[in-house]
């Protein structure tokens, strides 16, 4: 039996690609409201949303949900979440998800699945992966693959396309390595980790690669990695990936 998990979204209105990205409007509504929506279906035991504006405040008002005002100059998400570990008093022990605020058809299933993970696991921290069905997006940097374990823990996480299968790539690009798995960002850890991981200095991987999660791994520390229940939809971080997503929402787009 899954223990109870909180769901927490770091919302920054200061997004570089998508200026006020969690305000931004979808079928309506703000995008952040469609992520805590997600995030209430999945059954989580609370709903944070971690934000530094008060207009992000204001769009989620309505929403059983608890806002935590954090600080500003927070460098990563992780930051803004280990920031409400000690302002919401989270215990050690308490399972936390991180599902970011532009992840508006996050699922609640894979929600869920990414806790459940956590909570069978010796593992610090959890996440999830999907087998590739595009070609293309495995030579794509914006892409992460991981590599994993027969235990399901994380060898490594990278842009490249990994596993690299050497004799084929030669001569033919055209399709992943078989069983080539893309990551899908969603994490879990418990609370004490939290804590532990963002005071943690960046690793030099992380730096080459500019993946947060490669801190945990040079550290020594474990990633449990489970293949995702349901399809994860992108998220939006552009202007055109907001067009996609009011299509998908207004169901003239399937998927």
């Amino acid at each position: 039996m899954t223990e109870d998990f909180i769901v927490a979204i770091p919302a920054r209105y200061g997004a570089s690609r998508l200026p006020g990205k969690p305000l931004r409007l979808i079928a309506g509504e703000p995008m952040v409201a469609h992520v805590a929506r997600r995030a209430l279906a999945a059954g989580a035991a609370q709903v944070v949303v971690a934000t530094d504006d008060e207009r992000i405040a204001a769009a989620v008002k309505d929403y059983p949900v608890t806002v935590c005002m954090t600080r500003a100059d927070h460098a990563s998400g992780t930051d803004r979440l280990a920031e409400c570990a000690e302002l919401l008093r989270w215990s050690d022990r308490q399972i936390v998800v991180n599902l970011q605020g532009d992840e508006p058809f996050a699922p609640p299933e894979g929600i869920r699945a990414v806790a459940t993970l956590l909570s069978e696991s010796a593992a610090e921290m959890a996440t999830l992966a999907a087998e590739f069905d595009v070609s293309e997006t495995y030579f794509d940097p914006n892409v992460v693959k991981v590599v994993r374990a027969e235990t399901g823990l994380a060898l490594y996480f990278s842009r490249a396309p990994l596993p690299w299968q050497r004799d084929r790539f030669v001569r033919d690009r055209t399709s992943p390595a078989p069983g080539a798995l893309r990551h899908i960002g969603i994490y879990a850890y418990r609370a004490g980790f939290l804590r532990r991981f963002a005071s943690m200095p960046a690793g030099r991987l992380e730096q080459f690669e500019a993946l947060e999660q490669l801190r945990v791994l040079e550290a020594g520390y474990r990633i449990a990695v489970g293949l995702s229940p349901v399809a994860f939809a992108p998220g939006v971080d552009t202007e055109e990936d907001l067009r996609r997503a009011e299509l998908r929402m207004r169901g003239d787009r399937p998927g």
